[in-house]
């Protein structure tokens, strides 16, 4: 059953929209509700609950159902989630596959055009991911 979603308003209904998705694991569903959340606001929606496998199904959702159609918009998710509280932390702790998922990520949009970032803003994003 496909997953309903709606802007979340506040912290507590991102992250229960986002429980939800990590259980599910629909990527799509966490792609609609990344397409529809001004990155801007992601460091506050997410509070203090950055946890590894949200930034991972957040990364493969931006991968497989946005970099394709609007890399801009996947660039200004990745940077506003590396401005996350505990960013560092669930960074530190990704496998080196996970890692790898990331570098596919940054791979794509390297290969994708967009007035949002220059090559230069890439190299400059993946090192904060410590890529």
């Amino acid at each position: 059953e496909k997953l309903r979603l709606w802007e979340a308003p506040n912290a507590y209904d991102f992250g229960q929209i986002i429980n939800a998705l990590n259980v599910s694991k629909d990527k799509a569903a966490c792609a609609d509700l990344l397409t529809t959340t001004e990155p801007k606001t992601l460091p506050a929606l997410l509070s203090n609950k950055l946890e590894g496998e949200v930034l991972l199904i957040f990364i493969q959702s931006l991968k497989h159902y946005v970099a394709g159609k609007d890399p801009g918009l996947a660039y200004r998710h990745l940077f506003y989630l590396s401005k996350a509280e505990r960013f560092k932390v669930v960074l530190a702790l990704l496998s080196k596959n996970e890692k790898e998922e990331v570098q596919r990520l940054f791979d794509l949009l390297s290969e994708s055009q967009s007035d949002e970032y220059s090559l230069e803003d890439l190299a400059s994003l993946k090192k904060v991911y410590e890529l």
